[in-house]
């Protein structure tokens, strides 16, 4: 694969970027007392952010992988 230097940087810069901030982001939802029912457990509200932060990482993983194949491959 075959990408300008400039855009590989890009690529791996936004994957990183989700790498790092999706995790703090779901820290923060984890301690909001929507997160949980009284009982303690977990509630639609904290299955989506899961589902939104797991995808996200993935995404941002591809990405950044993506850029690195562009630069080194």
């Amino acid at each position: 694969m075959e990408l300008p230097v400039f855009a590989a940087l890009v690529l791996i810069v936004a994957g990183v970027w989700s790498l790092v901030v999706w995790p703090q982001f779901l820290r923060r939802v984890m301690k909001d007392p929507r997160a949980r029912d009284s009982s303690g457990k977990a509630t639609k509200f904290l299955t989506v952010h899961v589902v939104l932060v797991s995808i996200s990482m993935v995404l941002g993983a591809a990405t950044a992988l993506i850029g690195i194949m562009g630069l080194f491959g």
